[in-house]
């Protein structure tokens, strides 16, 4: 069990049949009155982000997230196969990869996240290197500018890159933010 003053960001507990992590919280100690935590908290099974307020001494039970790094293999239609290094796959719906599939290809790494056994995320590197498959013709002299156009990642993935960007060439990409950050030689 953990109690309410013990909150800090990224603590996972459960609560009303929910895990839930904070996202922000702030300990509150007005001239008047007892003391509160005030918590900003998303549901990590279905993103929902709460506010709530607490007393200090509110315990809740604290959950045990458990974090693998797996390959994404391949994906029948429906179901997406991860791969740790027991050669063990698991299986996740789209729901739970939809985000990451913007970013990933067949065996790249990845970082999949369980509670009690069950797989509810899946994250990608914070940077990848994905090739350029479609994009405008650069246009000489149109480098000196902040301008952008859209390209087509080898994902399906649509990003906003620097007009001297060319198709065929491979691109460094922020996962976070979804954009580009630099030309990589391959």
């Amino acid at each position: 069990m953990i109690s309410a003053g013990e909150f800090r960001k990224g603590v996972t507990f459960e609560y009303e049949s929910g895990i839930f992590t904070i996202v922000d919280f702030q300990h509150v100690k007005p001239g008047k009155g007892a003391a509160f935590v005030r918590t900003k908290m998303k549901n990590i099974i279905t993103g929902a982000v709460l506010e709530k307020t607490w007393n200090p001494t509110e315990k809740v039970q604290e959950a045990t997230i458990t974090t693998r790094n797996m390959t994404y293999s391949y994906t029948d239609g429906e179901l997406y196969y991860f791969m740790d290094d027991e050669f063990n796959l698991t299986p996740l719906n789209y729901d739970q990869v939809e985000e990451t599939l913007k970013w990933i290809k067949e065996n790249d790494p990845v970082i999949v996240k369980s509670y009690k056994g069950s797989a509810f995320s899946v994250e990608c590197e914070n940077f990848v290197t994905l090739q350029v498959v479609e994009a405008d013709p650069s246009v000489k002299g149109n480098t000196a500018t902040n301008a952008t156009k859209d390209a087509v990642l080898e994902t399906g993935t649509k990003i906003q890159v620097p007009m001297f960007v060319e198709q065929g060439e491979y691109i460094r990409v922020d996962t976070r933010t979804g954009e580009y950050m630099e030309r990589v030689k391959k």
